[in-house]
């Protein structure tokens, strides 16, 4: 019986596995290297502003790939015309609240009377989560919208998205009142400079 118990103490030496690397998994967004542990809550990075869009598939119009950035050059922005259509998100989700789809119509209703205006949707998080996967929520949200918009009318070529991740609150605070209106998708009116 001591043989048994020898053989099985000495006979089984634990080997600890290494992680396993993942390609590119240094990079918090398209074109956004990360200089940090993704768990850190240290350094942060600009958002991602680059024009070069983030190509998804299925786009209902078939015009202009999701994520795609618009060039502003030849805009002037305005967040208060649509500052009362900001929409709000539950805790780590992208998916439009029907108490929000009033106010992304409204945003719809106003773009088709006016077919020289574009919109920019910014996704934003609240501080919960690492810095990269609030980037990647932040997308999602403001894709969300940006889909919400196209299936109500809107040309998919005249609704871009931009995520800021957590990088820009709405309001301060460390309590579910401040982190429910930083998770949020407000709306930048892109109005033509030569009108």
């Amino acid at each position: 019986m001591s043989f048994i118990l020898a053989s099985t103490a000495i006979g089984c030496k634990k080997v600890p596995k290494s992680i396993t690397p993942i390609p590119g998994a240094n990079r918090t967004g398209p074109g956004v290297p990360s200089t940090t542990d993704p768990t850190d809550r240290g350094p942060r990075h600009p958002p991602n502003t680059e024009t070069t869009p983030t190509t998804l598939p299925n786009d209902p119009t078939g015009s202009t790939p999701f994520g795609s950035r618009i060039d502003k050059g030849d805009f002037w922005g305005d967040k208060e015309t649509y500052k009362e259509s900001t929409v709000y998100f539950a805790f780590d989700s992208a998916q439009v609240r029907p108490e929000d789809k009033s106010k992304i119509d409204a945003v719809a209703q106003h773009l088709k009377a006016n077919p020289t205006f574009k919109v920019e949707v910014e996704g934003h998080c609240d501080e919960r989560g690492t810095e990269g996967y609030n980037l990647s929520l932040g997308e999602r949200r403001a894709l969300s919208v940006r889909e919400y918009l196209i299936s109500v009318g809107v040309g998919g070529d005249r609704v871009g998205t931009i995520t800021y991740g957590e990088s820009q609150p709405a309001v301060q605070g460390h309590d579910e009142t401040a982190w429910a209106k930083n998770r949020r998708g407000e709306f930048l009116l892109l109005k033509p400079k030569t009108q």
